[in-house]
């Protein structure tokens, strides 16, 4: 299918006025600082309590898919992220369809921050409804986002000075209880990395499986590549450095945990695990920990919008959407409002509308117990966050395979070094979309089915051009 060309447009564009520091702050929010304390208790129970070891393998395994994602951004500094990269390596309509995986998953995200600050909110003021929270919540998020990327900048480096604060709180209170304690010598401080009485490798290669979900968003750095100074090196150090530092970070936080709170010892309640080891560390630290965790729902809920916006936009311009509405930016602040909003209403809907796909498990329970549904989710919640890994890991895999194809295949000297991270990253994304729940594969292939049957439609069977790329100049 050939691309028409395409006059260079005289329309306001997005300005580049995001640092490095910007970005890393941008990746570090999104995928929160305080990640593991969220999933702290079900990859202590998944891992057999190697917490730390799920959540290093995990990095490694990252790693490789964000030197995909930073070397395609680097060839292609666009705001349409891995919809771009695949759809001019590959094929438009590999990309089209890598976009509309994308639209689930950057929709989603938003819609489970709200809803999860909204229940919480809920319990801390029981007197305002859960409707009105989120409500409130949708609208900030929108109101910010829409007020121009620097706003949200300089909002994303308070929220990360605030976690950084707690964690900081958290870490001397751990290190009190676990000095002022009396332990077994030197095989303490070992056993959280491997404890040879309950080591058992599916059980850590499952928890890692789900210590990957530590790091989903990351991807998210390369929506803001046309608003990046120097994108062709800015986004790729912001995304291996993303990972990095949020690995490191994470790390060090479970690995405090498992020594106040050894794996032996059962929870008083899996999801809520880290916040009775932060009370164990200092009594105060449970409020202040869980409040902490609304706080940076909030930040991740806020960056989520954000990238979803982006991605819009640049499947908007390309006429992958249609471009009077999604590929349009603001002429004053020079953001592409629309998406802002439409993500907004979206995510408010969702926050109503996604309780109620909770039942459809129950409702279908009698399949799970009979074994046709096996490994169903049984929460909305729980639900929503596969959904939006199955849409995140074909974006990822749909990355390292363009990355493969422009860097190792399409390059005269095949060099190991561009052929090892995309095929590794890819292989480990396949592996672990195909370990989600049934339910979440269920309901990502009706998502899929949809819009591969809207592209066959505007397409006549996929018989013309799908996709018209108009690539930004670099300045």
């Amino acid at each position: 299918m050939e691309t028409p060309s395409a006059p260079v447009s005289s329309a306001p564009r997005l300005r580049r006025t995001l640092t490095l520091w910007d970005l890393i702050l941008y990746g570090v929010i999104v995928i929160q600082p305080v990640a593991p304390m969220s999933v702290f208790g079900v990859l202590s129970d998944r891992g057999h309590g190697h917490v730390v070891t799920t959540i290093l393998i995990a990095m490694v395994a990252m790693l490789f898919t964000a030197i995909s994602y930073g070397k395609m951004a680097r060839a292609y500094p666009s705001a349409g992220s891995a919809f771009t990269y695949v759809g001019q390596e590959i094929n438009p309509a590999l990309g089209y369809v890598t976009g509309w995986s994308m639209v689930m998953d950057y929709m989603l995200n938003p819609m489970i921050c709200i809803i999860w600050i909204s229940q919480q909110a809920h319990v801390f003021a029981p007197g305002v409804p859960y409707g009105a929270w989120a409500v409130f919540f949708a609208l900030v998020f929108t109101a910010l986002n829409i007020q121009g990327v620097k706003t949200s900048a300089r909002v994303n480096a308070g929220l990360a000075a605030g976690m950084a604060v707690v964690i900081a709180m958290f870490f001397v209170a751990a290190a009190r209880y676990i000095f002022g304690n009396p332990h077994d010598g030197a095989a303490f401080f070992t056993r959280p990395f491997y404890d040879p009485q309950m080591w058992n490798t599916k059980a850590v290669l499952g928890g890692t499986s789900v210590a990957v979900l530590t790091y989903i968003g990351f991807d998210g750095i390369s929506t803001l590549s046309e608003e990046a100074e120097n994108p062709r090196r800015n986004i790729l150090l912001a995304t291996v450095l993303t990972c990095l530092v949020i690995g490191i970070l994470s790390a060090v936080q479970v690995y405090a945990a498992q020594l106040i709170w050894p794996a032996s010892q059962p929870f008083p309640n899996m999801d809520t695990a880290f916040t009775y080891v932060a009370g164990r560390a200092w009594r105060p630290l449970f409020a202040i920990v869980g409040f902490t965790l609304v706080v940076a729902n909030f930040g991740s809920g806020m960056g989520a919008q954000l990238g979803a916006a982006r991605l819009l936009y640049g499947m908007g311009r390309s006429s992958a959407l249609p471009k009077s509405f999604f590929g349009v930016v603001d002429p004053k602040r020079h953001v592409p409002r629309n998406n802002v909003l439409f993500v907004g209403a979206l995510a408010l809907a969702g926050a109503f509308l996604l309780p109620w796909v909770a039942a459809v498990p129950a409702i279908l329970g009698r399949f799970v117990s009979s074994g046709y549904l096996s490994g169903t989710t049984t929460s909305g919640y729980e639900l929503g966050a596969n959904l939006l890994n199955f849409g995140a890991l074909i974006a990822f895999m749909g990355v390292n395979a363009a990355a493969f194809v422009r860097y190792y295949l399409r390059e005269d000297e095949k060099k190991l070094t561009n052929l090892l991270p995309p095929a590794l990253g890819f292989l480990i994304c396949l592996f672990l979309w195909l370990s989600l729940s049934t339910m979440a594969l269920i309901f990502g292939a009706i998502w899929m089915a949809v819009g591969i049957a809207f592209g066959a439609w505007k397409t006549h069977g996929f018989r013309r051009n799908l996709v018209n790329f108009e690539l930004p100049p670099d300045e």
